[in-house]
């Protein structure tokens, strides 16, 4: 990991593989979200290209691109990410994608002239939304979800403060792997680095047939008794994020619903997309196959290297981020 110009760098994720980006609504190929993903993933090749402001126009000129460019992961924002979601046969990411976008663009003012967010190749700077534009749009989400495939192959990020779109539900009718991330509609480094790089770094370790070694953490050494982040807790899980494969473990209780919610609402609120498919409920630590368990437990059967977290060699998760970074991934 290195850092440039204060953007987090990711040189181990889709090494020489090709990304291919696909905009928003009156945005461009310029897009500050094309910067990102150059800058925070040197070692891939990002593609990108300005999509025409007609829906047909426009989703003939991506399925060619991706024809020709043949990408090894497509991304797609809010209108973008309806038009990825119709790109079928490839890996990808839909962040907030406007499924219903004739619906949005009524309700949130966007007919009438229109201004590009970005500059274009042509230099075009103004667009004209028309009502009869706005059902070509309309036509066109209708073509979502036309093809079935493995849901494995696409992923779906949910900003929970987004005030524009809200096509969860309507995503999780049709696929498995939908998420809430903490942040609006349009995407900023803090997302990309705690949200999307995660979800990246699972498909990326898919592709490859990659296996990281296995952390269980216990959830006792992440929070207190009043459900409080234990100090420098969420900076050794995203620590050891890049390397490891995390699993949070918390006791399996007897009946008890509410302390099940608990937990899953303070992974959720707290770790995020990270936690997503990785929290278990056990109360036998020697069925957990890993590498690795760090819980507050002085003893332990688990199979693995047992991290005993506030003992006099662990206190606190800065000593342990000193012992896994000596352990250089293994």
């Amino acid at each position: 990991m290195v850092t440039n110009n204060y953007i987090k760098q990711y040189p181990d994720l889709m090494v020489g593989k090709k990304i291919m980006y696909v905009h928003g609504f009156g945005s461009s190929a310029q897009s500050g979200t094309v910067t990102r993903l150059r800058d925070m993933l040197p070692s891939a090749t990002v593609v990108a290209e300005d999509i025409p402001v007609h829906p047909a126009e426009g989703f003939d000129m991506l399925q060619r691109m991706a024809e020709t460019e043949r990408p090894d992961l497509i991304i797609g924002t809010s209108m973008g990410g309806m038009y990825a979601e119709m790109l079928y046969g490839f890996d990808r990411i839909l962040i907030n994608p406007a499924f219903q976008i004739a619906d949005t663009m009524g309700a949130h003012g966007m007919t009438g002239k229109q201004v590009f967010q970005n500059p274009r190749k042509d230099g075009v700077q103004e667009f004209l939304v028309t009502k009869s534009m706005v059902k070509e749009y309309r036509d066109m989400q209708e073509h979502c979800f036309s093809q079935q495939e493995d849901p494995r192959r696409v992923w779906g990020l949910f900003g929970d403060e987004d005030p524009l779109v809200h096509t969860f539900p309507v995503f999780m009718e049709h696929y498995t792997q939908g998420i809430s991330f903490h942040g609006e509609h349009r995407t900023n480094d803090k997302v990309f680095v705690n949200s999307v790089i995660p979800v990246i770094r699972w498909i990326d370790d898919r592709q490859e047939g990659r296996t990281r070694p296995v952390v269980f953490i216990g959830i006792d050494t992440l929070r207190d008794n009043r459900g409080m982040q234990t100090s420098s807790a969420l900076k050794a899980l995203r620590y050891l994020l890049e390397t490891y494969n995390i699993y949070v473990v918390a006791k399996a209780p007897n009946y008890d619903l509410n302390y099940i919610k608990d937990v899953e609402d303070w992974t959720q609120e707290v770790i995020n997309v990270p936690a997503y498919g990785h929290l278990v409920f056990t109360n036998r630590t020697d069925l957990l196959l890993g590498d690795y368990l760090i819980d507050t437990q002085k003893d332990s059967d688990f199979m693995g290297t047992h991290v005993q977290f506030g003992s006099d060699t662990f206190k606190t998760w800065e000593e342990i981020i000193v012992f896994f970074s000596r352990l250089g991934g293994q």
